[in-house]
């Protein structure tokens, strides 16, 4: 069995990220790291290629500004990386992006399963899962909190996925496209022969015409990006002998600005 995991790396949650005065995104020289939710499907993927006795591959879209990525997933313990580069299109762009990921999947060709962290948190959105999946022709399972089962030979998944109103448990045909939530798992951290491995390895890089594919125009442009309007924030400490006086007062002010 063959299972394909994607992941990018993304400025750190806790990064500051702005605009310069050239127009273009920036955070500065803190580094990369992974997809936070990356971590969960990375983990998944090498616990299930183990359970199956199958092999497992990890894909980046993009620049090599990703390649951070794809060495923290050898380290895990994920064995073949690649990216997928075209340096020419907008990669940002959701169409463009499944296409090319599309396409990865198809070069490689005996893949069963495709694990996706739950968004991207750079660009919050999951809107790529669902457009490979339409792009493949498979089944696509979501908010996946559970893998049940993997049967490589009658070729069935089944899996529990979170909802609003509790849990589904349900079954599907392989190949199959999921997308799978946080605590799934507990992902490891690299070992030293892991970060060894991943600092020695060459990442290949594909292109639209290594896997024969014609990419579709760009359906968005970012015309620009602006850092939001500086906010005066003023801060009133209330004072009070007692917690009664204050938490009184404190209700009152809200009255008076209308919060309450």
């Amino acid at each position: 069995m063959h299972i394909v995991t994607f992941t990018r790396s993304t400025p750190d949650t806790a990064a500051k990220v702005w605009v310069d005065d050239n127009g273009d995104v920036t955070w500065g020289d803190v580094a990369t790291v992974v997809n936070p939710w990356d971590e969960y499907s990375l983990e998944e993927t090498i616990a299930q290629a183990k359970n199956t006795g199958g092999t497992a591959t990890v894909v980046a879209i993009g620049s090599e500004l990703n390649n951070d990525a794809l060495k923290h997933s050898i380290a895990m313990g994920i064995p073949i990386a690649l990216r997928v580069d075209e340096p020419a299109v907008d990669i940002n762009d959701s169409l463009v992006w499944t296409a090319l990921a599309a396409g990865a999947v198809k070069k490689l060709g005996d893949v069963d399963l495709v694990i996706f962290g739950k968004e991207s948190v750079d660009v919050a959105t999951d809107q790529h899962t669902y457009q490979l999946a339409r792009r493949l022709g498979w089944m696509m399972l979501s908010y996946v909190s559970k893998i049940i089962d993997v049967d490589p030979a009658s070729g069935v998944i089944k899996v529990e996925r979170m909802l609003e109103q509790g849990k589904q448990v349900l079954s599907g045909k392989l190949p199959a496209v999921i997308s799978v939530m946080k605590g799934i798992n507990e992902p490891r951290y690299p070992n030293f022969l892991g970060i060894r491995k991943a600092a020695k390895a060459q990442i290949p890089v594909w292109t639209a015409q290594d896997l024969a594919i014609d990419l579709p125009a760009a359906a968005t442009r970012a015309v620009a990006y602006r850092n939001p309007p500086e906010r005066e924030v003023k801060t009133e400490i209330i004072a009070g002998d007692t917690e009664e006086d204050r938490a009184r007062l404190l209700v009152e002010r809200l009255f008076a600005e209308k919060v309450l």
